[in-house]
Parts: structure tokens; C-alpha cells; sequence
């Protein structure tokens, strides 16, 4: 049939006789006209380029400057172009109909749609660039257009076309769209005033795009780039090259940050409590102020999932009519092929319902459903998102608000504790986030389950409402099944804590547990509660396989339910179409009645977290503290004149980093006659409580005067930190006032220059000491999890040489020398955990540093020996603070201190006994002096008693850090060496080979842990989810055949009752109903079996790797726990243990499920028509791609999300912790800002991650449906030869269920490969290698009772603590009788220590050995060692149990020997006055006895095994003088008999010994009777001696 444009069938076609616009071909070429017209002129444009246009705004990300009406343009250009889709189809069916080829049916409308493409690239380049007076090229084409197609939409009127016919319908709406794109260029000339104005408006781009700092550019971009997130495209691709950091995912738009959603919320909330204002028993609605903030982006969320919903269902309905008209073709009607020709313009003019019949305008039309229902749904999935990240970061700081609002009583009095706080920062935000991401899923799920319904009813008749039926019965018990999973899963968490709780414990005393040979039984109480723990993990994992297999089996039920009643119900025998459809629907219907469970438990939650909002923004906050900012009125007349110091006082907007302090000279005042100004703090009869009605502090009158050092004494518990905290304003004022002076700064102003009329004082006030701060030091020492310097500084500006002095004087040097990065090493929560004493000096010094008038010192030396706290007495207080006339109040102790005091305020229960100076008291009160003097006396008896063991403590302290500190640094080496190690086994190229790395799937670690569950269990898994595939897709063959014969059976009879004779078979209905009735039945039972068998075989592979973990780590050598940080092993038992229990078995289930459903879908479609595997190759190769950088894009926001979160629940934490002194130094807007930060940094990376997932989502939805349009266009094109339609409705469902999983196989895939991270961790640690347990000498030849006589040899002994490091000990000979004393001394790293770990084999001992009793002890299996030797160690370690436990935990003691052992150590008295006596509860650490008490226990433990040899390793070090001298006599007297090593770090305890060992860097150096080495007068014993006196 030869080309022509106008058709060669009609002669007339070409004649323009009755005028040229009566012909209809001529129009259509008219048509042509503006469509080439834009496509000439824009082309040069675009391809030539914008050429050196120097109007282009220079902005980072070429910008988003939006013209009016951008979106409005995009949605009418997308309905345009679906518009010319439909006349180009139309077109080319009525041409079908013609008898030559009519070329202007369908080719005007095919150029429309490119013209329509290129005007929107050509807007889009325009917009980018900037250069609006282009626009006028598209304002013409839409003119000419508009005019063009209402000439022939006025032609078809003429000639009585109407809207029965389609072409007219379609004109129609092609005029009103150009009409609207008309209107839409119009209004951008004229709002921008371009083109035709002389001068046109400036414009700027949001001001988050001139920021580069913003990344997240998804509120500003085009409307085609926000539905595909096409923006995201180099984050995403770019992040296989280099690893996605922060710095790469930017900063928050300001819509989004925490601050502005606060704002709203907050806004919100104080509506709503004005409204309830008046009504005293209702509480502000939270709901109500959520609505009100957060509203109507939830309602265009869930307009989009409506939208989402209904297109949703143009799947089934496609299916359906594509299979009634294939199955429709095989009759004879259909043939006649209609050779029609309309009247007036010679073309044949179609209905809409003729055009519909057409199966491959249909598929087209499927497909674009499929393409618009997937957009909706991932816009409304990102709506509710964002709108859950700003509910949290609104919701956040409200909480963090009222916190520093909170009242002290309320946290002290334990109404709000800071659990409670934590919960709702950590669980509740989030879990009112899910609710909302979860949201429109409430109000939709009703509307689609209605709707499906509707249609199965209108497809199947009564039988579809059986199978709904089923459904629906069935949905309860998915509920009931969720809630069960919820409460098995709180089962499992108090399990995983006990047994956490344990492991922490013999971690923390690991040492005394191996020197003790203790390890096993430690171990088996572990895993006891394991197997309890696991027990529950049993019943979780049954549960989920439950809710697993009600997912799988509901579905087959139904159809099942549905058919085989509809079979021997209905009178219509079924069709593929009916069937297929249906069967379509029910894979619809079941998502919301599976999610509609999980949505009604979150729902339930949502409405507890609210309550529990509610409670803690309506609980007590702290007064207002005018009187604080000095409006009282003592001090404000004197500064009326003044305004600046005033505002000044104010306004605390200002922090304090503008009061710049010059150190240098600080500016000394004139001493002036003590008047009342003279005074800084002042209370009048002043009664205070904490909250309850009990006044803590009544009948207060005092004064603190101004510039002095005021100190407050009295008994512990007297009120004296209480009295600090009252003028601070902490504790509710039930009577009385508090004064603040604010005088001085007035005062200041005239002081320096007394002829200083200048009206502009307020420079100087900044100068000024900053009047609203106190530096305050808590009792309870509080850092930040910062650096030591942020710490000191807190938050004021750096003066190096202030900041060296407050150094100096709180002797911070030595220690900040000990740490790895000195003051920039991160301390507090997370970083390196410090001793109280150098706690405590760190927050003196903040106190020290901070430039503020008034200083309150709370007990600063209760953790401080005598030399640290008179340095700080002598040199911070009494000099660095006084100099600078600072006013000082110090509560303490340390009565010897009192006569520095100017002014003294003696305190006892709760009242004031005196104020005044020591003379005054003196004078006055006797008494109370004396009593004071006594207890000085007695205070520098103990000095003389105390200042070595004090020493010593500081000593002890910087000792443990410098220990902890060397053996982070040697692990981190080893880790170093690890990792590189790995490196090179992995590749041996490096940098190409990282990205292939990042992108490869750990299938090692992958094929370790399936195999740790063992192979039976593995092997049953892989065979019962291959048979349930298979049967399931058995089960819808099975279907296809019967409803193909069912059908093929009422057509040959339709066709013999005409008179054509075929061969009918007869049909056979009961033999597919109960073949289908048994598929069915057996999938059901496969579906349970395969989730059984996932979640079993999860369980044992997390048995097999805890037992294994621990047994490895506990037989570890004592080495690995030094340089292994403690918090790394416990994560490996809390977090690892945790994703290997409950999250690998699920995730690894849906990743199965839906990769075998995905491939049996492929394979169908395949067998149906392979034609189809030629489409699949592009396909799959796009899905490779897709899923290899959305992996690893999708790992690194997960960990940035996963790094971040955790400083922000620390920020909360420290924050409660330390409020007092946050408001003391009011410093709260600096810690909201630092809150506000990491809020938005953490709802970035979040936001980032959401937005990656829906990235990958929209791209897997596309290929889904373009997997639908080839399917179905290649099932109808080979269904022309007689392919049997219930095949095709087998390959069109299972290509509609292949959209839905795509996603989830690359998302299961990435989360799994997360998770087996976990595994890996695991895994490294299972390498590590155990000490050498065996010994090489039988157990029979080492007697029952060896050591008998515990005689000691060493000979030449060298020891080194790991094959790497140098040795500690070099060549050391020596030689012990039985019973012998023996003391070892020696400097700190003398490898004094060293030598008594080397009796029990801890350390490695390369050369020389140890021979005990004539045994060598390095051929002894360690166990028999160890369990026959005696060790008491310095830190004294205490298990949580009983008494009874922690001296014989192998329970093989009689009570007598134990109470034996009790006496000995003095503690039998104390023990029997507990409750339970032998069976008291010792809490965990023993923290419920006093360390001197902790250390005797341990004495009593090392008795109790009554061994002959028995090594102490400065076990003095943290005891009193008193106990000291009781331990030594019971070592003289119990251990009379037996042999004793001490290993002491005060000489004098060892004077008294038989021989005494002098050791310097791993030598012995002097080795004698001490008697013999003090006579010697230069020996290294006895200048020891002499240091030590």
C-alpha cells in the first residue's frame, strides 16, 4: 500500500474545491505548521548552546530559579503530552480502518509530541540559565497552535462532529491545554515584566541555593527531576568513587532545619494552650498543635496516595479487557474487516469505546498507569518522610527546651529521671515519626480494600465475597500475631540485658578470672541465661514465621476460597480474563490488611508517646529569674543613668565570647567602706525546698559580701551545697527573697576615668565582668564529651595565657601529658574515661577560667589528695581568684582552710548556726570554735598520716590512665596492621580495586553464617523455598489451563450449535477443582514450612556464633584485653549479637522470597513468550547498574545516619546531667544551638537516606512497568497465532507482581549486606588466637596438694607481653625459701607486676622458667596453676551475687572456713550485721561497699584458697592507713606458713619482710635483707626509704 500523506483511496482527497479549510487534510498539514516551526527555531538554540551569555547568575548547582507558574507549566506539558500520546493511537487505529495509508491522521499529532518534548527542555534550559527574553519563541508557537487547532476543532463542529466521536474530544482538550499554556507564558511576561519591558525585574535565587552549603535540593528543582529524584544521580553514582561523608550531604534547606519546624510546632502548641487556658482539668491538645503545624503536607501526601490507590487498580482492569478481547477474537465476527468511510472530510472518525478495544492501546495505556500510579506513590511515601524528619526535629527541641527549663527538684526528687528523658528523646520522637510515615496509610487502606472489593463483586459475582471474606477472617489473627511478636521481643531484650549485664562483668574482672582460673564458671551462668534468652528468641522467631507465612498463604486461601466455589456456583463457566483479573486483585487487596496490623500497633503506640509528651511539657519548670538579671530594687537605681550597663544585663542574647577579658591588667578596685553595696548575694529570712512541702533550708538571713572569699562549713548533709543551689536560684523559694547586687558595673564605668562623660558606656559594660553568670563547680564532677580544652573554656574565647595559669594551678599538666592527644584528647561519655580526682580538677578549672564576678566552688576537694588540694587553695583560690577580686563562695570540708576565709558561714541542718569572720566567731561562740580546732588537729594528724597515701593516689591515678592509654595505642597499631592485612589478601591493587570492593558483596562472610547454622537445616531451607516457588506458580498454570479450557469448551459450543462441527472434548470440572484445591494446599503447608526453616536455621547460626564468640574471647590471653577496648568486645555481644539474633533471619527471608518470586515471574513470562527474553537483556544490565551504586550509596548514608544519632542522644543525656551548671553559667542558648546542630546534621543524613531509597524505587517501578508493556505487547503480538489467552493472563499478573518486588530485592540485598557486617566483626574476633591451655606433664604426676612448701626458683627469666613488643623482664635469677616474706620494689614500669603475672603464666615467658616445688611451671596445664596459687590483686574487683559467691564462687567451702577467712580479714563483724549475712546481695562492682571493705574481701577470697604461696600486687595501694596496718598483721599472722610475695609501692610496708627485691627496668638490682640495705647508705633501698618517710 503505497505512502501518501492525504491517503491515494479518495480521488477528492486533494481537492480543495469546496474552499481549503473544508478540507480535512489540509488541516491536519496546517497542524503541522507550528510544531516545525519551534523545533527550527529551538534547535539551534539548544545545540549550538547558550554561547557566552553573561547574564547567567554564577551559583553553585546551576540554579533553580523558578519562573511564575513552573509547576503549573510541567503538569500542563505532561497532560499535553498524554493528550498527543491518545491522538497519535487514534490516529493510527481509524487509519486501520482506511483502505490506503492516511498519513495526517496520526503524523501531526506524533510531531506535537516531539514539539511538546522540546518545548519543555528548551523552558527548562531557559530557567536554568536565566535568560527569560527566549521565552518569547514559546509565547508565539502556543499562539500559533491555539490557532491551529481551533480552526479544526470549528471544522469538525461544522461538519456535526460531536463528542460522540473521540478525534473531536481529543481537539477539544488539545485547544483548552494550549489555551492554558497561553495564559501560563502571559503571566510570566507580565509578572517579570519581560520582552516587552524596558526593564525587566531583578531576581534571586532562594536564599538556600545561594548557601553551598545546601545539597539537599529536592524543594528546588523541576517538577520531572522531583518525581524521579534525578538530582540525586551524582551523589549517588559519585558515591562508588569515594565514600559519602558529611561535608558531601551539606546542610538542611531552612524550611526543613529543626529551628524553623520548632518555631511552627511551638507556635502551635501555645495556641492551643491558650485555649485550654481557662479550663483547669484539660491539658493542650499535642495532636491538635501537630495538625495545626503539620497538616497539610499530610494531606497532599495522602491525596497522592489516593491517586496512588486508584491507579493502582488500572492493572486488573487492563488485564481484564486485554484477555476478553483476545479471547473474543477467536470468534468468527470479529474478521470482517470494516471498510468504512466517514462523511464530510473523508477520514473514518472512531468512538472512544472502539479505540479501547484495541489490546495494544491497552498495554500502552497499562503501562502509563503503572508509570503515574508508582509516581504518586513514591511522592506521597517522600511526603509523609520529610514531614516525619521536621515533626522529629520540632519535637526534639521542645523536649530539649522544657528540659533546661525543668526544675532541679523534679530531677532529683526522681519524678522525671533521666531514663525517662532519654526514652523520649530515643524511642518516643521516633516512634510519633514512624506514626506519621505510617499515617495515610489509615484513611487510604479502608478506600482500597472497599474498591477492590467492588470490583472482584462486579468480575466474579457472590463467590468474590467469600474469598474477600477469608481475607478479612483472617486479618485479626495477623494482629494478634503482631502484638505477640511486640511482647516476645520486650521477653528477649530483658534476657539480652541480664546477660549483657554478665558478660560486662567478667570482661571488667577477666584478669582475676584467669589468675583464679575462674573462667568456666563464669562463662556457664552466661550461658544459662543465653539458652533463656534464646528460648524467647525461639518464640519471636515463630511468630515472625507466622506473620511470614499468613503474608504468603492468605492470598492462596482465597483464590482458592473464590474459585472452587464460583465453579460449582456460578452458572458462567470462568474466564482467563475473570480469573486473572481477580487474581491480580487479591495480590492488591492483601498489602493493606498485612500492613493495616502493623499501622494500628503503631497507631496504639503513637497515642502512649503522646501522653508521655504531654506529661513532660506540663511538668514543673524553674521560677522566673528576674531577680537574677538584678531587677531588684536595691540595684537599680544607681544605674538608671546608665542604660548601657542595663540592657547589657538583659540582654543574655549575647554570649559571652563578646566579653572580651583582658587578662593582662585586671582592673583592681579601690577597697571601699563595706555598705550595703558592698555586698554580692544577699538573703532575707529565706526558706527553700526541693519541691515537696518540707522547707530543705528555712529561716535563711546572709550576706555574701563582694570580692572576698566567703566559705561555707558544716556536717555532711547540713544543707551547704543546698544553700549554693537556693542562690542560684535552683530550689523553689517558699518564703523570702534573693538578692544579686548589680551594682559594681555602674561603679566600674566611673572608677577608671572619673571625667568620662561620654554617652556611650555600653562598650565599656561589655568590658565589664559579665553580671548574669556565676562560675559554679558541682560536688558531682560533669564534663562534656568534648576536648579538655572545650572543657576548660567552655564555650568563652581561647587567652593562652589565662588558660595556662588555671592549667597550672589545678595541676592538670602531668595529666594532660599522659593523654594521646593532650588537652585535644575527646573526654567524657564517649571518649576517655577519666579518674574522679582528675574529673573534679578538669571542672574547677572551667570554673577557674570562666570570666565572671561571682565564683562557687562546691566541695572542689573531695576527690583531691593534700598536695593537689593545698596547690589549688594556695594558688587558684587564694591567688589567680583573688587577685582578680573575684567573689568567691567555697563550700568544704577542710577546716585547716578556714583561717584564708574573710567571711565564714557555718551551717548545720538545714539552718544558719553563724556568719561572720574567724574572729568574730571566735569571739562569740567559743564553743563552736573549739570544736572546730579539734577537728583541725585531728584533720593534720591525718595530713602527717596522709600525704604519701595521697600522693600515691594521684599517682594510682595517672598510672591506670597512662595503662589504659598504652594499651589503646598498641591496639590501635595492631588494628592498623590488621586492616592492611586484609587489604592486601582481598586485591592486591589497590586503588582501582577500593571501588570495585565497596560494591562487591561480602559472600564469604555471606556463605560463613549460613553455614554456622549447619548444613541440614541450610539444605532445607534452599529445597522447601525452591518447591513453594515452584508449587506457587504450578498453582496459577494450573489455572491458566482450566480457565483456557473451561473457556475453549463454551465457545466450540457456542460454535457447533451454529452449525460448524469441531471435535469437543468433553470438560471435566471436578478434576481441575481438585487438582487446584490440592496445589493450593500443599503451598499453603510449603509456605509455612519455608519460613520456618529461615528462622530456624537464623537461630542456631546466632547460637553457634555467641558460643563460640565467647568461649574465644574468655580463653583469650590476657593481652588481647589490653589492647582490645572494652567497649569493642561488649559491642560485639550487645549490637553484633543483637543483628545477628533478630535482624539477619527476616531480612534474609524477604530477600529470598523476593528474588525467587522476581525470577519465577521472569521465568513465566519467558515460557509464554520467549520474544521476551530479548527485552530482558537491556532490562537487566539497567538493573545491575541501578542496584550497584544504590548499594553502596545507600551503606554510607545508613552509617552517617547511624554515626550521627549518637551525639545527638549523648547531647540529651550530658545535657540532664549537667543542667544545674548549664544555668548556673547560663549558657542554655549555647546548648540549644549545639542541639539545634546535630539535630539537622542527623535529619540530613536521614533525609539523604530516605531520599536514596526513593531513588531506587521510582527506577526499579520503571523497569517494572516497561517489564509489563514488553510482556504484554509481546503475549498479544504472539497470541495473533492462537496462543492461549489464560497464558497470556499468566504472564501479564506475574509481570504486574514483578514491580512490587524489584525494590525489595535490592533494598533486602543492601540491608543484608550491612548486616552481615556484624557477622564479619564477629567472625575477626573468632580468629583470635586462645592461650595455651594443656600442659605437657600429666595431671597424675603433679601431687594433690602441690605447692606444699612453696619454694620458689627462678632462673634466668626474660618476659615480654606479646611477640612484637620488647621484653619487660631481662635475665631476672632469684631464688625464695618456703615461708619466706618477700617485698619487691621499684620505680613505676620496673616490671615489678611483670614478674608476679609471670608466676601464672599471663605474660610470655620466652626464656629461663619458674620452678615451684621442683615442678616447671611452664609444662602445667594452666587451670591446676592458676587454681593453686593465691593473688591478690591492686584494684579490687567484687562480682554482682552474694558474699558467699564472691570467695568461692566453685562453692566447694564450708561455711565455717568461709566465715574463717571473714575473720582474718576483720570483715566477720560487718558481714554478719548485713541482712543474709554469708548470702548478702553484692551489687555490681561491689559498689555497695566501701573500696578499703572491696579490697579485705578480697583478702578473705585469697585465704579461703589455702594455698602455700600467696603474691600480693600493691594491694595496699587504695586502702587507709588504719586498714593497711590490719592487713599487714593478718599476712603475718594467717600466712605465718606460707610463702608471700609483696609487690609494694610504699616501701614502708615491706620493711619488715625476710629479703627484699629491688628492680629497675626489668633487672634486679639489689637483692638482700632490708636490714643489710638500709646500713648500706647509698643503695637504691634506701633512698626509697628515706623519700618515703
Amino acid at each position: 500500500m503505497p505512502l501518501s500523506f492525504c491517503g491515494n483511496d479518495n480521488a477528492s482527497a486533494y481537492s480543495v474545491d469546496d474552499g481549503v479549510l473544508d478540507n480535512g487534510c489540509f488541516v491536519d498539514a496546517l497542524n503541522l505548521v507550528p510544531h516545525v516551526f519551534l523545533l527550527f527555531i529551538t534547535f539551534p538554540i539548544l545545540f549550538i548552546g547558550w554561547g557566552s551569555q553573561s547574564s547567567k547568575v554564577q551559583i553553585h548547582h546551576n540554579t533553580w530559579l523558578h519562573f511564575p507558574g513552573h509547576n503549573m507549566r510541567w503538569i500542563l506539558t505532561f497532560t499535553l503530552l498524554f493528550v498527543h500520546v491518545c491522538e497519535t493511537a487514534e490516529g493510527i487505529v481509524s487509519d486501520g480502518y482506511m483502505k490506503s495509508r492516511h498519513l495526517h491522521l496520526f503524523l501531526p499529532a506524533f510531531m506535537g509530541f516531539i514539539a511538546a518534548t522540546t518545548s519543555v527542555v528548551y523552558y527548562h534550559n531557559i530557567e536554568t540559565s536565566n535568560f527569560p527574553k527566549l521565552l518569547l519563541a514559546l509565547f508565539i508557537y502556543w499562539v500559533l497552535a491555539f490557532i491551529t487547532k481551533t480552526i479544526k476543532l470549528v471544522k469538525y463542529y461544522e461538519h456535526n462532529f460531536g463528542i460522540q466521536h473521540l478525534r473531536f474530544c481529543i481537539t477539544a482538550m488539545l485547544v483548552i491545554l494550549y489555551g492554558l499554556l497561553m495564559a501560563v507564558e502571559i503571566n510570566v511576561i507580565r509578572v517579570r515584566r519581560y520582552v516587552f519591558f524596558a526593564n525587566p525585574q531583578k531576581v534571586k535565587p532562594p536564599e538556600d541555593l545561594q548557601d553551598l552549603g545546601v545539597r539537599f535540593l529536592q524543594p528546588f528543582v523541576n517538577l520531572l527531576s522531583k518525581a524521579t529524584y534525578w538530582w540525586m544521580n551524582p551523589l549517588i553514582i559519585g558515591a562508588h568513587k569515594r565514600p559519602i561523608d558529611l561535608k558531601k550531604i551539606g546542610k538542611l534547606p531552612i524550611a526543613m532545619r529543626a529551628l524553623t519546624n520548632y518555631i511552627r510546632l511551638k507556635d502551635a502548641y501555645e495556641e492551643q494552650r491558650k485555649m485550654v487556658a481557662d479550663q483547669a482539668d484539660k491539658s493542650p491538645s499535642i495532636w491538635r498543635s501537630m495538625y495545626h503545624a503539620f497538616g497539610r503536607p499530610i494531606l497532599l501526601s495522602s491525596t497522592f496516595r489516593y491517586l496512588a490507590d486508584l491507579l493502582g487498580f488500572a492493572g486488573p482492569l487492563c488485564i481484564y479487557c486485554i484477555l476478553m478481547r483476545l479471547g473474543g477474537r477467536n470468534s468468527p465476527e470479529s474478521s470482517e474487516q470494516k471498510n468504512v468511510t466517514a462523511s464530510g472530510l473523508g477520514v473514518y472518525f472512531l468512538s472512544s469505546h472502539e479505540l479501547l478495544e484495541n489490546t495494544f492501546v491497552l498495554a500502552v495505556l497499562l503501562f502509563l498507569a503503572l508509570i503515574l500510579q508508582r509516581t504518586f506513590l513514591q511522592a506521597s511515601y517522600y511526603v509523609t518522610i520529610e514531614t516525619g524528619i521536621n515533626l522529629r526535629g520540632a519535637l526534639l527541641a521542645m523536649i530539649y527546651n522544657k528540659m533546661l527549663r525543668l526544675s532541679t527538684s523534679n530531677m532529683s526528687m526522681g519524678e522525671m529521671t533521666l531514663g525517662q528523658i532519654n526514652n523520649l528523646v530515643a524511642i518516643e520522637t521516633n516512634q510519633l515519626m514512624w506514626f506519621l510515615f505510617l499515617c495515610p496509610n489509615l484513611w487510604a487502606m479502608p478506600v482500597q480494600i472497599i474498591m477492590g472489593v467492588i470490583l472482584l463483586h462486579y468480575l466474579l459475582g457472590f463467590s468474590a465475597l467469600i474469598g474477600a471474606c477469608v481475607i478479612v477472617l483472617l486479618a485479626p489473627i495477623q494482629y494478634f500475631i503482631a502484638t505477640k511478636l511486640a511482647d516476645a521481643q520486650k521477653s528477649t531484650l530483658d534476657y539480652s540485658t541480664d546477660r549483657l549485664k554478665k558478660t560486662n562483668e567478667i570482661l571488667k574482672g577477666i584478669k582475676l578470672l584467669k589468675l583464679y582460673a575462674w573462667e568456666n564458671i563464669f562463662c556457664s551462668s552466661v550461658e544459662e541465661t543465653r539458652v533463656k534468652e534464646l528460648t524467647s528468641l525461639k518464640t519471636f522467631a515463630l511468630y515472625t514465621s507466622l506473620s511470614i507465612f499468613m503474608n504468603a498463604a492468605i492470598p492462596i486461601a482465597a483464590v482458592l476460597a473464590t474459585f472452587v466455589t464460583h465453579a460449582y456456583t456460578s452458572n458462567t463457566e470462568l474466564s482467563p480474563a475473570a480469573a486473572f483479573a481477580s487474581l491480580a486483585l487479591f495480590h492488591i487487596l492483601v498489602t493493606p490488611l498485612f500492613l493495616l496490623s502493623t499501622v494500628v500497633r503503631f497507631a496504639v503506640k503513637a497515642i502512649v508517646s503522646v501522653q508521655k509528651l504531654g506529661e513532660f511539657l506540663l511538668s514543673d519548670e524553674i521560677g522566673d529569674d528576674s531577680w537574677r538579671n538584678g531587677e531588684t530594687s536595691v540595684s537599680l537605681e544607681p544605674c538608671k543613668k546608665h542604660p548601657g550597663a542595663h540592657t547589657k544585663a538583659i540582654n543574655r542574647k549575647q554570649p559571652l565570647r563578646y566579653q572580651l577579658d583582658s587578662f593582662e591588667q585586671p582592673s583592681r578596685r579601690q577597697p571601699r567602706p563595706t555598705e550595703t553595696e558592698d555586698i554580692a548575694v544577699k538573703v532575707n529570712n529565706g526558706f527553700f525546698s526541693w519541691g515537696s512541702n518540707m522547707a530543705t533550708l528555712s529561716d535563711i538571713n546572709m550576706r555574701i559580701p563582694t570580692g572576698q572569699l566567703t566559705m561555707i562549713v558544716g556536717q555532711v548533709g547540713c544543707g551547704k551545697s543546698s544553700l549554693l543551689l537556693a542562690m542560684l536560684g535552683e530550689m523553689q523559694a517558699t518564703g523570702g527573697k534573693v538578692h544579686w547586687s548589680k551594682l559594681p558595673e555602674c561603679e566600674l564605668m566611673h572608677e577608671g576615668n572619673p571625667s568620662f562623660h561620654v554617652p556611650e558606656p555600653s562598650f565599656e559594660a561589655m568590658q565589664s565582668k559579665n553580671r548574669n553568670s556565676v562560675a559554679y563547680a558541682a560536688q558531682k564532677s560533669w564534663l562534656l564529651n568534648a576536648t579538655v580544652e572545650e572543657n576548660i573554656t567552655f564555650g568563652n574565647p581561647f587567652n593562652k595565657q589565662r588558660y595556662k595559669a588555671v592549667i597550672d594551678t589545678c595541676s592538670l599538666q602531668p595529666d594532660i601529658d599522659l593523654l594521646p592527644f593532650g588537652d585535644q584528647t575527646e573526654i567524657g561519655e564517649r571518649g576517655i574515661n577519666l579518674s574522679g580526682g582528675q574529673r573534679q580538677r578538669i571542672c574547677v578549672a572551667r570554673a577557674l577560667y570562666q570570666n565572671t564576678n561571682i565564683v562557687f566552688l562546691d566541695d572542689p576537694f573531695s576527690a583531691l589528695d593534700i598536695h593537689l588540694s593545698d596547690h589549688l587553695m594556695q594558688e587558684g583560690i587564694l591567688k589567680f581568684l583573688q587577685d582578680d577580686k573575684r567573689t568567691v563562695v567555697l563550700v568544704t570540708h577542710k577546716l585547716q582552710y578556714l583561717i584564708h576565709a574573710d567571711w565564714i558561714i557555718a551551717m548545720k541542718d538545714g539552718t544558719l548556726l553563724r556568719e561572720g569572720t574567724l574572729k568574730d566567731i571566735q569571739n562569740n561562740d567559743v564553743e563552736l570554735y573549739e570544736h572546730w580546732k579539734t577537728l583541725m588537729n585531728r584533720q593534720d594528724q591525718e595530713l602527717e598520716k596522709d600525704t604519701d597515701v595521697a600522693d600515691s593516689q594521684t599517682a594510682l591515678e595517672r598510672k591506670n590512665l597512662r595503662r589504659a592509654l598504652y594499651s589503646r595505642e598498641a591496639k590501635s597499631q595492631i588494628d592498623d596492621e590488621d586492616e592492611e592485612e586484609e587489604e592486601e589478601e582481598d586485591d592486591e591493587d589497590t586503588m582501582s580495586m577500593m571501588t570495585s570492593r565497596r560494591s562487591k558483596i561480602p559472600w564469604r562472610v555471606c556463605w560463613k553464617y549460613l553455614t554456622s547454622g549447619g548444613f541440614m537445616l541450610l539444605f532445607m531451607m534452599i529445597f522447601s523455598k525452591l518447591l513453594k516457588h515452584s508449587v506457587i506458580v504450578a498453582i496459577d498454570y494450573w489455572l491458566a489451563t482450566w480457565t483456557s479450557r473451561a473457556q475453549n469448551t463454551s465457545v466450540s459450543a457456542n460454535s457447533s450449535a451454529n452449525g460448524t462441527l469441531t471435535d469437543t472434548v468433553p470438560f471435566d470440572l471436578s478434576y481441575y477443582t481438585t487438582g487446584f484445591s490440592i496445589l493450593c494446599s500443599s503451598g499453603i503447608v510449603l509456605c509455612l514450612i519455608a519460613s520456618l526453616t529461615v528462622e530456624w536455621m537464623g537461630l542456631s547460626a546466632a547460637r553457634n556464633l555467641h558460643h563460640n564468640l565467647l568461649n574465644k574471647i574468655i580463653l583469650a590471653p590476657i593481652r588481647f584485653f589490653d589492647i582490645t577496648p572494652l567497649g569493642q568486645i561488649l559491642n560485639r555481644f550487645s549490637a553484633d549479637t543483637n543483628i545477628i539474633d533478630q535482624h539477619i533471619p527476616p531480612t534474609l527471608e524477604s530477600l529470598t522470597r523476593s528474588t525467587l518470586l522476581c525470577l519465577s515471574a521472569i521465568g513465566v513470562i519467558a515460557f509464554v513468550t520467549p520474544v521476551f527474553l530479548i527485552a530482558m537483556l537491556p532490562l537487566g544490565v539497567a538493573f545491575y547498574f541501578i542496584q550497584k551504586y544504590f548499594r553502596v550509596a545507600s551503606k554510607d548514608l545508613q552509617d552517617l545516619d547511624d554515626s550521627t544519632q549518637l551525639p545527638l542522644l549523648c547531647h540529651f543525656s550530658e545535657t540532664a546531667e549537667g543542667l544545674t551548671t548549664i544555668r548556673a553559667f547560663r549558657h542554655e542558648a549555647r546548648f540549644k544551638q549545639r542541639m539545634l546542630e546535630l539535630t539537622d546534621t542527623n535529619n540530613v543524613a536521614y533525609l539523604f537516606l530516605s531520599a536514596a531509597n526513593r531513588w531506587l524505587e521510582v527506577r526499579t517501578d520503571y523497569l517494572g512497568a516497561v517489564i509489563v508493556l514488553t510482556a504484554a505487547v509481546a503475549s498479544i503480538y504472539t497470541s495473533e497465532n492462537r496462543l492461549q489467552s489464560g497464558l497470556v493472563g499468566l504472564g501479564l499478573t506475574y509481570a504486574l507482581t514483578v514491580t512490587n518486588y524489584l525494590n525489595w530485592v535490592v533494598r533486602s540485598l543492601a540491608d543484608l549486606e550491612v548486616q552481615m557486617g556484624a557477622v564479619k566483626k564477629v567472625n575477626g574476633f573468632l580468629s583470635t588466637e586462645s592461650e595455651n591451655y594443656e600442659g605437657s606433664i600429666d595431671l597424675s604426676q603433679v601431687p594433690e596438694d602441690w605447692p606444699q612448701q612453696g619454694e620458689i626458683k627462678i632462673q634466668g627469666l626474660s618476659v615480654r607481653y606479646d611477640s612484637i613488643l620488647k621484653p619487660v623482664l631481662k635475665h631476672v635469677n632469684a631464688y625464695i625459701n618456703p615461708g619466706q616474706k618477700v617485698g619487691i620494689c621499684g620505680r613505676t614500669g620496673s616490671g615489678k607486676s611483670s614478674l608476679s603475672l609471670a608466676f601464672f603464666r599471663m605474660v610470655d615467658m620466652f626464656e629461663g622458667k619458674i620452678i615451684i616445688d621442683g615442678i616447671d611451671i611452664s609444662k602445667l596445664p594452666l587451670p591446676t596453676l592458676r587454681s593453686r596459687l593465691s593473688i591478690i590483686l591492686q584494684d579490687p574487683v567484687l562480682f554482682s551475687g552474694s558474699i558467699r559467691f564472691n570467695l568461692d564462687p566453685e562453692r566447694t567451702c564450708t561455711d565455717d572456713r568461709l566465715w574463717e577467712a571473714l575473720e582474718i580479714a576483720q570483715l566477720k563483724n560487718m558481714v554478719k550485721s548485713l541482712p543474709g549475712g554469708l548470702d548478702a546481695v553484692v551489687t555490681e562492682g561491689g559498689e555497695n561497699f566501701s573500696v578499703g571493705q572491696r579490697q579485705l574481701f578480697c583478702l578473705a577470697r585469697a585465704f579461703v584458697r589455702k594455698s602455700s604461696i600467696l603474691i600480693m600486687d600493691e594491694a595496699t595501694a587504695s586502702i587507709d592507713m588504719a586498714t593497711e596496718n590490719i592487713l599487714q598483721k593478718v599476712v603475718m599472722t594467717a600466712f605465718a606458713d606460707r610463702t608471700v610475695v609483696t609487690i609494694a609501692h610504699r616501701v614502708h610496708t615491706i620493711l619488715t619482710a625476710d629479703l627484699v627485691i629491688v628492680m629497675k627496668r626489668g633487672n634486679i638490682l639489689e637483692y638482700d635483707k632490708p636490714q643489710t640495705l638500709l646500713a648500706h647508705e647509698e643503695s637504691v633501698f634506701a633512698s626509697f626509704v628515706r623519700a618515703d618517710m
